[in-house]
């Protein structure tokens, strides 16, 4: 793969942002572009779905730590002169870290409600306007729930859920460590299963944490972050179109600077894969900038939006290398650029974006698990 052209940087304006908390910043988009804040006062607000009755549902996981607290928002009523939701509700509650929600209508017509929790997938049966569920969860899946020493419980507590326009469902599934050989097949994974959770085999294996993966048009994207042992650089985080059957590396590769590496630690394994067979990343983020959620905008009115992904940085741990903690452009044989940036200014945090939704043709939502802040963008209007 040839290295990606370097493009003209977007011309990036502040906008004031004022929050009900009290705090006040800016961030910084297009100037074309209008941000306002669609809801506010949630906690650790993370991945969005539209209904079949075109609600926006919302999953919120409390905070870091592994916990039963987490919550499903709906997000009612909104108006696009205001961008703002009339009301947010609670859907469920009492959840552990839900992360992601999806939805799906079988072909009997019955609509269902899927949410990955840490140690299972369950569906709901949804019915339109629905303030509460109409009836008990079934659990279509079982997931490990433990790591190795990990001070909240487990290394990568979200699981992630996307339906495929062939009827199937997919749920990634992070490592249980930074590095190592995983005892359990379904971790650094990505499963398929039946919209009924029968059929369940691994898709794809070697992804390491593929928090973001969404259905374009008959491929899986994903998004996915690398190992932190390796220093400041490397591995490069990285963006799929993903292919049934492949091991993307994890532990054994990395990816950096357009090339694919053995990691040392793993050379003597009898299990390492032969790193000549992983992928290239269709498009590469700086180590540590952690790339979540993503959205396709294949027909937006937005200038220098149509036909390319948003991909939400959700930013490491480590402030000073001022990685992520902004929204980017990616498109093919291009390297991403920033769209959004702000959120960190100056050693201070004021936000972490997590997912893009699509909301028409002229804007977008995205949620911030920093600030619990679900932020509207769109056109500004001439």
């Amino acid at each position: 793969m040839p290295h990606a052209q370097a493009v003209k940087p977007l011309k990036l304006t502040p906008h004031r942002i004022a929050l009900a908390n009290g705090k006040v910043f800016s961030l910084n988009l297009p100037d074309a572009l209008d941000i306002r804040v669609a809801a506010q006062g949630l906690k650790r607000v993370r991945f969005m779905a539209k209904s079949p009755d075109s609600r926006i549902f919302v999953t919120d996981m409390f905070d870091l730590t592994d916990n039963r607290k987490g919550t499903v928002y709906s997000l009612d009523g909104f108006d696009p002169k205001s961008g703002t939701f009339r009301t947010t509700t609670k859907y469920l509650t009492g959840l552990r870290n839900p992360n992601s929600v999806a939805f799906y209508v079988d072909s009997a017509g019955a609509q269902w409600l899927y949410l990955a929790l840490t140690d299972r997938l369950v569906r709901y049966p949804y019915r339109n306007g629905d303030k509460v569920p109409s009836g008990q969860p079934q659990v279509l899946a079982p997931f490990p729930d433990y790591g190795l020493s990990y001070k909240y419980g487990g290394w990568h507590l979200t699981r992630t859920v996307a339906i495929g326009s062939n009827q199937k469902v997919y749920v990634a599934v992070g490592s249980s460590c930074n590095a190592c050989e995983e005892k359990e097949a379904v971790r650094a994974a990505i499963v398929e299963m039946d919209a009924d959770g029968k059929n369940q085999r691994l898709f794809v294996r070697g992804l390491r944490n593929a928090v973001g993966i969404k259905w374009v048009d008959g491929k899986l994207f994903a998004t996915n972050m690398g190992s932190d042992h390796l220093g400041d650089n490397k591995p490069e985080e990285t963006f799929y179109t993903i292919k049934p059957q492949q091991h993307y590396g994890w532990p054994y590769c990395y990816q950096y600077q357009a090339r694919v590496y053995a990691d040392d630690q793993f050379k003597q394994s009898s299990q390492k894969v032969n790193c000549g067979t992983v992928p290239l990343a269709n498009a590469i983020f700086p180590a540590h900038s952690a790339p979540l959620g993503l959205e396709y905008f294949a027909d937006s009115q937005i200038d220098r939006l149509q036909n390319v992904f948003l991909v939400a940085l959700h930013g490491g741990s480590k402030k000073s290398l001022q990685r992520g903690y902004r929204v980017d452009r990616v498109q093919p044989g291009k390297a991403p650029e920033p769209f959004i940036t702000g959120f960190l200014q100056n050693g201070m945090i004021y936000g972490r974006p997590v997912d893009v939704l699509g909301m028409g043709s002229v804007g977008f939502l995205l949620t911030d698990d920093y600030a619990g802040v679900v932020y509207y963008v769109s056109k500004r209007k001439t």
